[in-house]
């Protein structure tokens, strides 16, 4: 659903760029003598500069939203998993357009930056040479929840 919403301003904001670029024409400010006029009022949207300007920063309003929501999603785990053995951790994390991203990980690599019962909405989770956090829902179940605490919910150094 969030995927949606970023395309959807994505869409919205380059179509606004585009009718930005084509109809924005050129309307010299006519200047009454002995007449001050207001800032605004000097302004003719229509210059190249203002055209590309506006045209510019709308298409990157658009962009930016849809990068960050996909970082958000990207980085929203979906499942943790611990592995056989107990040396790794599983993260199952959303992918754009409903797939699933896995990425095994060996559990010194990883820390949590506050414990289980501290967090309130959401646990982030830091990966060794990942520029992120990951971010773990507390809304979701804990299946083992003493395990997680020794396990993958420890504060390491990394």
């Amino acid at each position: 659903m969030l995927n949606f919403f970023g395309i959807c301003q994505f869409v919205f904001w380059t179509y606004l760029s585009h009718f930005a670029f084509t109809t924005l024409k050129d309307a010299p400010v006519v200047e009454k003598p002995g007449e001050e006029l207001k800032w605004y009022q000097r302004i003719n949207l229509g210059d190249n500069k203002y055209k590309n300007g506006i045209t510019f920063c709308c298409f990157m309003i658009g962009y930016g939203i849809l990068f960050a929501v996909w970082m958000f999603t990207l980085r929203s785990v979906r499942f943790l998993i611990l592995r056989k053995g107990g040396k790794s951790v599983s993260f199952v994390t959303y992918g754009p357009f409903n797939r699933n991203r896995i990425m095994t990980v060996p559990l010194n690599c990883i820390s949590a930056e506050e414990s289980r019962e501290m967090a309130r909405v959401q646990l982030p989770i830091k990966v060794r040479d990942k520029a992120l956090y990951y971010v773990l829902d507390m809304r979701g179940e804990f299946r083992n929840p003493q395990l997680f605490d020794y396990t993958a919910g420890l504060k390491r150094r990394i």
